[in-house]
């Protein structure tokens, strides 16, 4: 089986566990306590007014006729009416998709850039102050609330020192987008005080969101690369007198790797959901936020949405850390 058969098998493989997502997603969100309709048209509404806008929502119909209606229009590409801000379920997530997925993958560059390192210093110099210091810093990394995090750099880093924005996502309108992502779409439209802007609103939040995923993989990493580094192979190099920062960096590394793609994998879609603590202390229009309140006003169409694009984004980004297992190991690929 080549790549592109192991590619097509896989993607054909997520449509039933979507479609198992979907149906239990949407049963979930219609048992929640509490009358969405009510609501979404406040205590004023007359019990007539409530029933009308009911039925037109379909929330009158049993359950299995809702349900057979909303796959209907999903397969149309149609998410349904957001019963909070009365616009389509499918353009409010276009507008929040791109800001959450920019704010998630600096996230992702910022985790691997600090943690891997850390993680290779760390087996290098073994139980040294280097080390030390390294996993106590790693241990708070994961213990401190996110939310925290991001209060304490808004009060210090922006307020204090007045180097980055306290809230928001952009310093102006980014005209032409293309992709969504403010920094990306400023470089193509070549505009490098753009592009500056965008980046000083996205470093705080991406910092933040950050902070504990780069301390897993430091952890991880250290922990691979200690059991990498007791190899039979590693022991040859040694003998030949290579340098051990030249074994640890050109031999070790690779195979340590593995373990670290997976956790990126499982991180991903994680972080999606983590984001939502995120994006309000830092007031970032995400999909994230825009789901969590979705949630609290009861917005059936909006919560199975959010939830089918995050089970979406985080299948894909396993199968490209499953097609990398094979880059990083031959033995995975000829398998």
């Amino acid at each position: 089986m080549n790549t592109w058969q192991y590619v097509a098998r896989r993607l054909v493989q997520l449509v039933p566990t979507l479609f198992g997502l979907l149906i239990l997603i949407f049963a979930i969100a219609r048992i929640m306590p509490g009358d969405p309709v009510r609501l979404a048209l406040g205590p004023e509404a007359t019990q007539e007014q409530v029933e009308a806008f009911r039925r037109e929502l379909g929330l009158d119909q049993p359950l299995w006729r809702q349900f057979v209606s909303y796959v209907s229009g999903l397969a149309k590409g149609d998410f349904g009416t957001s019963i909070r801000t009365f616009r389509s379920v499918g353009q409010d997530m276009k507008d929040t998709l791109a800001a959450t997925l920019e704010l998630v993958i600096a996230a992702l560059v910022i985790a691997v850039v600090l943690g891997i390192p850390v993680g290779i210093l760390t087996a290098i110099y073994r139980d040294s102050w280097v080390d030390n210091l390294a996993r106590a810093v790693a241990i708070s990394g994961v213990a401190l609330p996110r939310f925290w995090v991001g209060i304490m750099l808004q009060v210090s880093v922006a307020a204090g020192l007045g180097i980055f924005p306290i809230i928001g996502r952009d310093g102006g309108e980014v005209p032409n987008t293309v992709t969504g992502f403010y920094t990306v779409d400023a470089l193509l439209q070549g505009d490098l005080g753009l592009f500056g802007s965008a980046l000083r609103y996205l470093i705080l939040p991406a910092f933040t969101l950050a902070l504990p995923t780069a301390a897993q993989l430091a952890r991880l990493t250290r922990a691979s690369m200690i059991e990498a580094l007791r190899q039979q192979y590693v022991l040859v190099h040694r003998a030949y007198g290579i340098r051990r920062s030249r074994i640890a960096w050109h031999f070790a590394l690779r195979n340590s790797l593995t373990s670290v793609l997976t956790l990126l994998g499982l991180t991903f879609g994680a972080l999606i959901e983590n984001a939502v603590l995120v994006e309000v202390v830092f007031s970032w229009p995400g999909i994230s936020a825009y789901g969590a309140a979705a949630v609290l006003a009861k917005d059936f169409n909006a919560v199975v949405g959010v939830t089918l694009v995050i089970g979406v984004a985080f299948l894909l980004a396993n199968l490209i850390v499953d097609l990398l297992y094979g880059v990083l190991d031959p033995r995975v690929r000829y398998g």
